[in-house]
């Protein structure tokens, strides 16, 4: 009761973050059903469904990281004083971002279900009633069970992760003004290492099935069904490298810019940096991994005649918006964390415009180191398949 009492009285700019949680889970929930209507109109294909399923687990998790990321802005969630005598404490507020999320996915997988069987032709009475029938097999019978399983899968993870998230979230800034104000930037993050180590093999993967021809086809929904499971499987290293590579190379480029006899602004940009690699390292390290796929992916079907179904096109929108959505969240709960010191320096006399400069430089940097290393991935991604 406590969740659609907040619910109601957020900011609209909040509510759209909500309604774009409940849209994604919705492109999820669909894409789910749509792999268990395949799965019932081809019985004899086993292999091939759970193959499909395995790939719905891509935009699932971006999903949910994204959903993670938006319970971590909403105000309602943010830890503030005097909560925990109400109640409200650490456990509290991640109960009630579980709560906030379970909502809003859950509404995304009902409106998915719905506009499911609209399609199949199960719901009469309005518009295009049946008008992918054969594509989403509505000539077999679909097991309700075996639906609400699926479609309970993206408000199950969402909640869990959005309360584990929160659960470990540091105390809000002016609990500890005093103590940050001397402590500076924390130490160096610990996964730059292994994220190289990932990467590299996950590359070298590609390499080798690509290397090997075909392969074994893993069939996506829609209509690209010849991509070496391989292939998928070391994209799939290297993007979880990338994201454990990103908060590192996120610190390395605060160092880089602290070089040198650095300027005021320079200083506040690379600290900022430093502070925040943690925070925005891994969403960047994720939409690296994302844009290097479709970069690759371009690279190999977009001279060919390779048509992609309107299934692999909604998952690939998915994972591009959610990881996009996620890092823009992640910058805008970076910029709530530090409005204190913000305020802080505009009372002591520093120009605002020194503070856009900063600003503008950390994305600068950022963008010159990250985009090339998104093409150098892409392109050792795609060389071994497309020699």
């Amino acid at each position: 009761m406590l969740a659609l009492r907040l619910t109601r009285g957020t900011h609209p700019l909040v509510l759209m973050r909500r309604l774009l949680v409940a849209a994604a889970s919705a492109g999820v929930g669909f894409l789910l059903l749509c792999t268990l209507g395949y799965a019932s109109g081809h019985p004899a294909q086993a292999t091939g469904s759970v193959l499909r399923l395995l790939w719905c687990l891509v935009p699932l998790a971006a999903t949910v990281q994204f959903a993670v990321a938006v319970a971590r802005t909403d105000p309602a969630t943010r830890p503030r004083p005097g909560l925990s005598a109400i109640g409200l404490g650490p456990v509290g507020l991640s109960v009630l971002a579980a709560v906030s999320t379970a909502i809003s996915t859950t509404l995304g997988s009902m409106v998915a279900l719905l506009f499911f069987l609209h399609l199949r032709g199960d719901l009469t009475g309005l518009p295009f009633d049946g008008g992918a029938a054969e594509l989403l097999g509505a000539d077999a019978p679909l097991p309700l069970a075996a639906a609400l399983t699926l479609l309970a899968l993206v408000p199950v993870a969402a909640s869990l992760a959005s309360a584990l998230a929160l659960r470990a979230r540091p105390l809000p800034p002016s609990t500890d003004a005093a103590e940050a104000k001397e402590a500076g930037p924390s130490g160096a993050p610990a996964g730059l290492p292994w994220g190289v180590a990932l990467t590299a093999a996950g590359l070298a993967v590609e390499a080798y099935v690509g290397r090997g021809g075909g392969g074994s086809p893993f069939p996506l929904p829609g209509r690209l069904d010849a991509t070496p499971a391989g292939v998928l499987a070391g994209w799939t290293l290297t993007a979880i490298g990338l994201a454990m590579a990103g908060p590192g190379i996120t610190y390395l480029c605060g160092q880089l810019l602290q070089a040198v006899r650095p300027g005021a602004v320079r200083l506040l940009a690379g600290r900022v940096l430093m502070q925040e690699s943690r925070r925005i390292g891994r969403p960047i390290g994720v939409i690296c991994a994302v844009l290097s796929g479709v970069v690759a992916a371009l690279a190999l079907y977009g001279t060919g005649p390779r048509p992609f179904g309107p299934l692999t096109a909604l998952g690939a929108a998915l994972v591009l918006g959610c990881t996009t959505a996620t890092l823009l969240t992640s910058a805008l709960e970076a910029k709530q964390a530090r409005v204190e010191t913000t305020d802080a320096l505009l009372r002591m006399g520093a120009p605002a415009s020194a503070l856009r400069s900063a600003t503008a430089l950390r994305a600068g940097v950022l963008l010159v180191v990250f985009a090339p290393l998104t093409w150098a991935v892409a392109a050792l991604a795609a060389l071994p398949l497309t020699a």
